[in-house]
């Protein structure tokens, strides 16, 4: 019995570690809104778009978002704003260095409950943002539910690259820039309760989204999640 969860536990790690990583590459050409680069990028991959103004000089000009093959859209680059860093205004040209994936080291991964958290996020070696402070961010940004748009807006305030979601027996992988899902991998838990809506250690400082159904069933948990739009 040890020995076949043993093995569970490797096949489940080998599928962790599919996940996928940065890639650098260059712009080969481009038009009004697409860009061609070097590498073959799977789609839904976001990633930015660095310009070399020389005397080692350089800066995020915009990010990308593959839609498959050697083709991505280009888009706005949204980062940390501060009023003394100027707004980079050059458009995107060939021979400009492209980062995709460049934050995919930094996880958040929504989980029913401690059990799951816990267990998924010892079979994967990248650095974790805990599902409490993307709580307080709901919170503090009066949000009430989640969605694709307060997942993307989390993920640029806090370098998150990919957000990781546990539904049932497996993960979904997702690109919140892109607000697509990349992949999933499965996982094995015999937890039986969940939090409302997700995983996080401060069921008291909201009424409206956490502490309400501590002991809720996983059906709940997972209708929620399923309803992410």
């Amino acid at each position: 019995m040890k020995k076949i969860l043993f093995l569970l536990l490797i096949n489940y790690t080998l599928y962790a570690n599919s996940l996928p990583t940065s890639i650098n590459t260059t712009i080969t050409s481009v038009t009004s809104d697409t860009v061609q680069v070097a590498t073959s990028v799977e789609k839904g991959i976001s990633g930015i778009v660095v310009h070399d103004y020389g005397n080692n000089l350089s800066a995020i000009t915009h990010t990308l978002i593959s839609t498959g093959d050697k083709q991505a859209t280009i888009h706005p680059y949204v980062g940390l704003g501060h009023e003394n860093i100027p707004n980079i205004k050059n458009s995107v040209v060939k021979g400009d260095k492209v980062i995709f994936g460049n934050f995919y080291n930094n996880l958040l991964l929504i989980a029913p409950n401690e059990e799951v958290y816990r267990k998924t996020k010892q079979t994967i070696k990248r650095s974790f943002i805990h599902p409490d402070i993307y709580a307080m961010d709901l919170i503090v940004y009066d949000e009430t539910k989640l969605s694709l748009d307060n997942l993307k807006g989390f993920a640029q305030r806090n370098q998150v690259g990919l957000v990781l979601i546990a539904i049932k027996d497996y993960v979904m992988v997702l690109d919140p820039i892109s607000s697509e899902y990349l992949l999933k991998f499965p996982i094995s838990t015999t937890a039986k309760d969940s939090i409302s809506p997700f995983y996080a250690r401060f069921d008291q400082i909201s009424n409206s989204l956490f502490g309400t159904e501590k002991n809720q069933k996983f059906l709940n948990y997972y209708e929620g999640i399923e309803q992410i739009k």
